[in-house]
């Protein structure tokens, strides 16, 4: 049985790079190739492939969010994640969505393809290890990002984007006393003191991406940037 594979991931030679590993299997054939969350889609709609083998981050829909679009809408394909984001923030969110594993990218190769194989056979690749991490990252800390409201997360991104009350202000068009209001109830709520303590909190856990801060450096323990 030959196991049919899409293979989405933004960077065109990553995506040559594991076709290459890939076909050197025989029981492999890439099918399709998607560049953004969209295509992947897509593709496993149009193609219906058995693994759909998708990079973390890339354009379009979160993987998580294809994840689940697929169960709905190709329950024979079974969703696979290929990252160089080993966080658990990413980890919690794709286990919770029903996908077959969380590789590295450092595990390319040979790992790659009995993982394809694995998954094609309807396995779960999650180690324990993988699975603790998911579920303590759930407890400890989706539940205090989970409490946020809409607004305080946008002024959450602003506070670690360095911005003060004033400009948070000006940029969401509230007056600077619902800033603070703002500000007051989301420390309360990710249980830390400071702004300098909420913005080490979002970086720690890996939340920075997830609200759009891809650049610049993490902060330092007390919550200051180099």
């Amino acid at each position: 049985m030959t196991i049919r594979v899409v293979l989405a991931d933004d960077h065109p030679v990553t995506r040559a790079g594991i076709r290459a590993i890939l076909e050197k299997a025989s029981d492999i054939q890439v099918v399709g190739e998607a560049k953004d969350g969209v295509g992947a889609q897509q593709l496993a709609a149009e193609l219906r492939p058995d693994v759909l083998l998708l990079d973390l981050v890339m354009p379009g829909p979160r993987p998580a969010e294809i994840a689940r679009w697929v169960r709905a809408h190709c329950p024979e394909t079974e969703t696979l994640i290929l990252t160089a984001h080993d966080r658990d923030v990413y980890l919690a969110d794709v286990v919770e969505a029903g996908t077959a594993g969380f590789l590295t990218k450092e595990e390319a190769g040979e790992a790659l393809v009995e993982a394809i194989r694995r998954a094609a056979r309807g396995e779960v690749l999650f180690t324990r290890e993988q699975l603790a991490r998911a579920r303590q990252w759930r407890e400890e800390v989706g539940q205090r990002w989970g409490s946020l409201t809409a607004r305080e997360r946008e002024v959450l991104a602003l506070v670690t984007d360095g911005k003060s009350n004033r400009e948070i202000a000006e940029t969401l068009v509230i007056g600077e006393h619902t800033v603070e209001t703002h500000v007051g109830n989301l420390l309360g709520k990710l249980g830390v003191a400071s702004r300098a303590e909420a913005v080490a909190w979002v970086w720690r856990h890996g939340l920075a991406e997830e609200m759009g801060l891809c650049g610049g450096n993490p902060p330092d323990e007390n919550g200051e940037f180099p």
